[in-house]
C-alpha cells in the first residue's frame, strides 16, 4: 500500500510539474551574431547587410520557377543575424531566428558542407561541431503529416512510394515502418537536403530550468550548400518551433514575441540579450509590479494569408508619412491576391525594409527635398555601402523628418525611431582621407510590381524593428508592435 501510495504521489508530483512548465510563459534569450571582426570598414559591413537583404527579399519572387522543391529564403548577413540556442542530448545548438520560413533544421554529423569556406569565416558559429543523433531520435514515417508538411504537402502515398513501401501496404495504410524520404531545400545563395527526425529538445530559459519538448520533429542535414548554420523557423507552419509548442501547450505556441536590442552595428551595445518571449503575459502589469511605471500598449494590424507563401506573416500597408507628408502606398501592399502577390512581410531575418520601386521612389524624393536641400549628397558612399540617399553633415546636427508607417487597421500607425531608418556614422574613420559625418537612409527599393508578381510587396527589416516589442498573435492572427526599452526589458520580465 505505501508503495502504490508513493507511486501515486511521485506520479502526481511529475504531472504537475509538466503542466505548470508548459502552461506558463517563457522567456529565452536572443544572441546577435554582429562582429566587426570580420569586416575592414563600416562601408564593408553595410554593403554586406543591404546585399543580404535585397538578395533574400528578391528570391522569394523567384520561388515560383522551381514550385517542384519547397524553397525559403534564410538569413545571409552574419551582420543581421539573432540565434536561439538549444541542446539536443546535452549537445549544445546554436540556430538562426527566422519569422520567414517554418522548419527547425541543422547540420548533423557525418555532414559535407559544399563551399562554405568563406561562410565559415564569418562567424563563430561555424566553428562549432554539429552534433550526432541521439539513441532516441526516431525517423518520422513516411504516413505523417510532418512528411508531407516538408515536401510541400505531397500526398503520403507518394511519399511512402518514394520510401519503397509496397503496394499492398500503402493500400491498406500500413507504411508505419517506412521513413520520411529526405527533402531539398533551396535558399538565398545556398541549399540543403535533410530528412525529419523526432527526439527531445531543451530550450534555455531565464531561470536555471530548462524547457523539455518531448517528440520535436526537425531536419537532419547532412549535406548543405554554402550554409554551415541550422535554423529555427518560427513561420506559420505545421513544422515551425511556434507550431510545435502548440501542440505541447496551446498558451505558448499561440503567440510570441521578440525585443530586438538596439545596436547601430555597435557591438558594444549588445552586452544583454534580446528577450524572446514565449505565450502571452501582461507586460503593464509586471511593468507596473516592477518598476511602477506604465508603459506604451500595443498597435495591432491583422496578419493577411498568402495562399502560395502560407508561412509569411503577411499584413497590409497603407502608406508611410515623411515628416507631415503621408505618402499612400499602392495598392497591392494593401491585400495579398491569390497568386501570393502583395502585402508586406514582417520578417526577423532580413535586415533593411525593402519597398517597392514607386513607394521608395517617393519616399526618397520626399526625403531629398527636406534633407538634400541643405546637405550635401554622399554619392561615393551610396555605392560603397548599397544605401541611397546618404548625405555629409559638417555640423553637428542633421534635421532629418520623421518616419511613420501606416498598417492597415484603424489608429494602426507606427512612429519609426530616428536611428531605425537614419545611420549616422564617420566616414574616413579608418586612417584614409578626411574624417565626415554621413547619415543614410536605411529603406531599400526592392523592385518594381513587375518584378515582385508572385511575392510579397514589401518586407519590414529587423533594423527598423529594434527597440519594439513585435508580437505574433497567432490565435487572433494579428500583428502588434510597441516602443520598448529592449535592452531593459530582459531584467524586467525575469524579476518576480
Amino acid at each position: 500500500m505505501a508503495t502504490s501510495y508513493a507511486l501515486l504521489l511521485c506520479f502526481s508530483l511529475c504531472f504537475s510539474h509538466i503542466f505548470i512548465t508548459t502552461s506558463r510563459t517563457h522567456f529565452l534569450p536572443l544572441t546577435h551574431s554582429l562582429s566587426k571582426t570580420q569586416f575592414t570598414s563600416t562601408h564593408h559591413l553595410i554593403k554586406s547587410t543591404s546585399t543580404s537583404s535585397i538578395t533574400r527579399f528578391r528570391r522569394r519572387h523567384h520561388q515560383k520557377n522551381t514550385h517542384n522543391h519547397r524553397q525559403v529564403s534564410l538569413p545571409l548577413s552574419p551582420g543581421s543575424d539573432y540565434t536561439l540556442s538549444f541542446t539536443l542530448d546535452s549537445q549544445p545548438i546554436s540556430l538562426y531566428l527566422d519569422t520567414g520560413s517554418d522548419l527547425v533544421w541543422f547540420p548533423c554529423q557525418p555532414f559535407e558542407c559544399i563551399l562554405c569556406e568563406g561562410k565559415a569565416e564569418n562567424t563563430s558559429l561555424a566553428s562549432t561541431p554539429p552534433p550526432k543523433l541521439s539513441k532516441t531520435a526516431t525517423p518520422v514515417s513516411c504516413k505523417s503529416s510532418a512528411c508531407s508538411a516538408a515536401h510541400s504537402n505531397l500526398p503520403s502515398s507518394d511519399l511512402c512510394a518514394i520510401s519503397n513501401c509496397p503496394l499492398e501496404s500503402i493500400e491498406t495504410s500500413d507504411c508505419q515502418k517506412h521513413s520520411c524520404p529526405q527533402f531539398y531545400y533551396a535558399y538565398g545563395d545556398g541549399s540543403l537536403i535533410a530528412r525529419l527526425y523526432r527526439d527531445s529538445i531543451s530550450l534555455p530559459l531565464s531561470n536555471p530550468t530548462n524547457l523539455i519538448v518531448n517528440n520535436f520533429t526537425f531536419g537532419c542535414a547532412h549535406t548543405a550548400l554554402a550554409e554551415p548554420i541550422g535554423v529555427a523557423g518560427f513561420g506559420r507552419g505545421v513544422l515551425s518551433l511556434p507550431a510545435q509548442l502548440a501542440t505541447l501547450s496551446p498558451q505558448l505556441g499561440n503567440q510570441f514575441s521578440y525585443c530586438l536590442v538596439s545596436h547601430s552595428f555597435d557591438s558594444d551595445r549588445l552586452s544583454r540579450p534580446s528577450p524572446l518571449i514565449l505565450g502571452r503575459y501582461d507586460h503593464d502589469e509586471k511593468e507596473r509590479r516592477v518598476n511602477g511605471v506604465n508603459k506604451p500598449r500595443f498597435v495591432y494590424t491583422s496578419m493577411l494569408d498568402n495562399p502560395e507563401h502560407p508561412y509569411f506573416y503577411c499584413v497590409g500597408l497603407e502608406g508611410i508619412s515623411i515628416g507631415r507628408k503621408k505618402i499612400p502606398a499602392p495598392g497591392f501592399l494593401r491585400k495579398v491576391d491569390g497568386e501570393g502577390s502583395g502585402g508586406l512581410v514582417v520578417d526577423s531575418g532580413t535586415t533593411f525594409t525593402m519597398l517597392p520601386a514607386s513607394l521608395y521612389g517617393s519616399v526618397v524624393a520626399e526625403f531629398e527635398n527636406r534633407v538634400g536641400r541643405v546637405n550635401e549628397r554622399a554619392r561615393v558612399i551610396e555605392e560603397d555601402t548599397g544605401l541611397s540617399p546618404c548625405y555629409y553633415f559638417d555640423n553637428n546636427v542633421v534635421n532629418v523628418p520623421s518616419v511613420v508607417l501606416h498598417f492597415v487597421g484603424n489608429g494602426s500607425s507606427v512612429v519609426l525611431p530616428r536611428r531605425n531608418y537614419f545611420y549616422e556614422f564617420l566616414d574616413g574613420g579608418d586612417g584614409k582621407g578626411k574624417k565626415r559625418k554621413v547619415g543614410c537612409l536605411m529603406l531599400m527599393n526592392g523592385g518594381d510590381e513587375a518584378e515582385l508578381s508572385g511575392g510579397p510587396g514589401a518586407t519590414l527589416g529587423n533594423y527598423q524593428q529594434q527597440g519594439f516589442e513585435v508580437v505574433y498573435d497567432l490565435e487572433n492572427k494579428r500583428v502588434g508592435f510597441a516602443r520598448r526599452q529592449c535592452a531593459s526589458l530582459w531584467e524586467t520580465l525575469n524579476q518576480d
